[in-house]
């Protein structure tokens, strides 16, 4: 059964090791295997900021089973100009050994759910150009591409990411 928790502090370190596992696995082929082989969890950690309780900071929701993080979303206000009042799927990230389980639809499920309840009519996220897993899992869910791309560094890396937006329940 998964159960899904507010991320708190101690958990970094599982959170990390979920997001560069899935990196590793979803982005190979994407982006170089020297800088993937290359990335550590313990450097990832170290970035979180899991507790704070402010209404503009992101929150992240984690999926918990059998007393192991499996998967994550993170959520909050889109920081992106120009769409004020949008909330946003920072991060969605799963286990490899996880997926196809449906913990990554119950997490985006409950992602969608926090979003209009705080308020929220719309949402946006990024998906890295290519990521075709992750694009046919989003329009499953709802989301369309919106016709922005955008260059962004992340984790030290340039990485190409269109844009998807859908409205929430």
């Amino acid at each position: 059964m998964i159960h899904l928790r507010r991320a708190e502090p101690a958990d970094a370190m599982a959170v990390a090791r979920v997001h560069v596992r899935s990196w590793q696995a979803a982005y190979r082929g994407l982006l170089s295997d020297e800088y993937l082989d290359g990335l550590r969890p313990e450097d990832r950690a170290t970035s979180y900021t899991f507790g704070r309780l402010e209404h503009d900071h992101p929150t992240t929701i984690v999926s918990v089973e059998h007393e192991t993080i499996c998967g994550f979303a993170t959520i909050g206000p889109s920081r992106d100009a120009g769409t004020e009042g949008i909330g946003a799927l920072h991060a969605l990230y799963v286990d490899p050994e996880c997926w196809d389980t449906g913990v990554g639809r119950t997490l985006v499920h409950e992602a969608r759910q926090r979003l209009a309840g705080q308020g929220f009519e719309e949402a946006a996220l990024w998906v890295l150009v290519g990521n075709v897993r992750a694009e046919r899992f989003y329009r499953n869910d709802g989301w369309a591409a919106d016709g922005s791309r955008r260059s962004d560094e992340v984790w030290s890396v340039t990485v190409d990411e269109v844009r998807y937006r859908r409205t929430l329940p």
